[in-house]
């Protein structure tokens, strides 16, 4: 009998609580034994409490009661203030630091949490974007569009026009060099353009600097202090100025082709963005801004890279002019919609292989700057509606513009009002399409495509030099094996190798992969993509980089 007393002392000892804080379950077994003030062990006091009379038991279980339920209350208390500070999180800056100063209004682009972009207007000079401030932004008349190459046209202009000389060498230590001279007569000076890898050099001598006219190795030196050859062979073919003003303006393109990006509220994903199939009203007034909607079935403009025969890239597209640039919209809505697919790639190999785009945003949902993950993407501009209702005075609403790009893509005109409002559709327009212009020439300079232009010249460089030395040969009644060879395998006589390996260069899909550090599959079999796919992510870097006349004879529809 007393050990069965003792074995329910035993379980008096301790209790067991059960609660439950943040979808956890906690089980605490509080003992009553204070060994060292020397109290009672709990074990003799439970046995008194038994044999004590009712009134006095009753006493002793409430005040034991309260004592431990206020244990229990601080236990719980401290374990529900760590858990809260466990999911304590800090704002990024933006949202901690300036929503307060703008008003209320989320700011219209939010920063990279891993950094690597510019916005422009700063965060901090968000604070005044109302549509009835005083607007000091420039007038249409002084947007200018920037030129890519700006001295890619002189040997076009200066020369072809004159009685010139051209001269090829290889020189050691610099490559292959093209040299060309042209003597101005009526201002009696020397025209001279030195052609390297890297760049072109050009510059204008008087003759009273020289005792007689100098030789190519000395106009070459002049220009470039590092030219080390000895001498230069003479180009007598005919059709070099051809191939000459080919490689110069390899460069220069009056096409560009442009992303549209339709951001509703409450969309911060990729998925999000690209997965919208409907267009507002107040979106589809926003394209009409920037051009016409055409039907992409025989169409005869520049198309961008769209499918204009089958279909596959869509029935619809929005195509504009604009001093003299034909330029084509890859509007997300527009594409082809993919039932089952999140990532939306039928979509997002058009506008992923874009440099700039353009998202128009419906509400206050900010646009994050690494929200599409690209390796061309460099810039957006993003368009938010400022005022959902009409402005009085003009009765067309206010559009809110601000312009995100990569840390080494340098800024670019022009230069957003303060505010950057615009209430006036077709100041808008100038200033829009200018802005995606200088955008994408501007991107041109960053490191991924100074790397992929600088590969590319050096190729053609390298192929012009050698095309050029080659047929100068055949006209002087030396043949060369590589000529020879042309000859049997049918190559007529001037039509332009240099041309085709032109062709080459810029259509070889691994220059992307190499140059812009994409990770290549070498382990398992990958599916090869579709040829429409391939010739798309070809196409981008044709159209960016090639001249009109050779993107036109490559065009992969026409080759199909």
């Amino acid at each position: 009998m007393e050990g069965e007393r003792r074995e329910d002392a035993s379980f008096s000892r301790k209790r067991s609580f059960t609660f439950g804080a943040y979808g956890r379950v906690f089980h605490f077994l509080v003992y009553s034994v204070d060994t060292e003030s020397g109290a009672e062990p709990a074990e003799d006091k439970t046995v008194d409490m038994l044999e004590s009379p009712v009134n006095e038991r009753k006493s002793i279980l409430s005040a034991s009661n309260s004592q431990k339920e206020t244990e229990l209350f601080e236990i719980i208390e401290k374990l529900q203030g760590s858990r809260l500070d466990e999911q304590r999180c800090e704002f990024p800056l933006p949202l901690k630091s300036q929503l307060l100063m703008i008003g209320g209004e989320l700011p219209v682009i939010l920063p990279s949490k891993l950094g690597g972009y510019w916005i422009d207007p700063p965060l901090e000079r968000l604070a005044d974007v109302s549509p009835t401030s005083s607007h000091h932004g420039l007038h249409a008349d002084g947007y200018e569009i920037m030129e890519r190459d700006g001295e890619a046209k002189i040997y076009h202009q200066f020369f072809r026009s004159r009685y010139h000389h051209s001269f090829t060498a290889v020189d050691p230590s610099l490559g292959p060099l093209v040299l060309s001279v042209c003597l101005e007569e009526e201002d009696n000076r020397m025209r001279v353009i030195l052609r390297m890898k890297e760049c072109s050099l050009h510059g204008v001598f008087s003759l009273t600097l020289f005792p007689g006219i100098p030789s190519a190795v000395e106009l070459a030196k002049m220009l470039c202090d590092k030219v080390t050859v000895s001498k230069f062979e003479v180009v007598s073919y005919l059709r070099a100025p051809v191939l000459i003003s080919a490689f110069d303006e390899h460069r220069v393109s009056s096409n560009f082709k442009f992303g549209v990006l339709y951001q509703k509220e409450d969309q911060f994903t990729e998925e999000d963005i690209l997965g919208n199939d409907e267009e507002s009203e107040e979106f589809t007034e926003f394209l009409s801004i920037l051009g016409d909607t055409v039907q992409l079935q025989g169409f005869t403009g520049f198309r961008g890279g769209l499918d204009v025969c089958h279909g596959q890239t869509g029935s619809e597209a929005v195509v504009t002019s604009f001093h003299g640039k034909e330029i084509m919209f890859h509007v997300a809505t527009k594409l082809p919609f993919t039932d089952g697919d999140p990532q939306q790639l039928q979509r997002k190999r058009h506008i992923g292989n874009d440099i700039v785009a353009l998202v128009y945003q419906e509400g206050q949902t900010p646009f994050l700057a690494d929200v599409i993950k690209s390796h061309f993407l460099h810039c957006f501009i993003v368009v938010r509606r400022a005022q959902r209702k009409e402005t009085r005075d003009t009765g067309q609403a206010a559009y809110q513009i601000c312009i995100t790009a990569r840390e080494d893509v340098p800024p670019f005109g022009p230069v957003l009002p303060e505010p950057p409002i615009f209430t006036d559709r077709t100041l808008l327009r100038e200033f829009l399409l200018t802005k995606l212009i200088n955008a994408e020439i501007s991107c041109y300079k960053a490191e991924q495509f100074s790397r992929l232009e600088l590969r590319t010249r050096s190729s053609l460089l390298e192929s012009l030099q050698a095309e050029l030395s080659t047929r100068s040969q055949c006209m002087m009644g030396e043949p060369s094996p590589s000529s020879s060879a042309e000859s049997v395998r049918g190559v007529p006589e001037g039509s332009g190798g240099f041309i085709e390996n032109f062709k080459r260069a810029i259509r070889v899909r691994s220059h992307s992969f190499e140059t812009l550090s994409v990770p290549r599959k070498i382990s398992g079999i990958s599916p090869q993509k579709p040829k429409a796919e391939r010739d798309a992510e070809s196409d981008k870097i044709f159209d960016c980089l090639g001249p009109a006349e050779v993107r036109d004879q490559a065009s992969p529809q026409e080759e199909t």
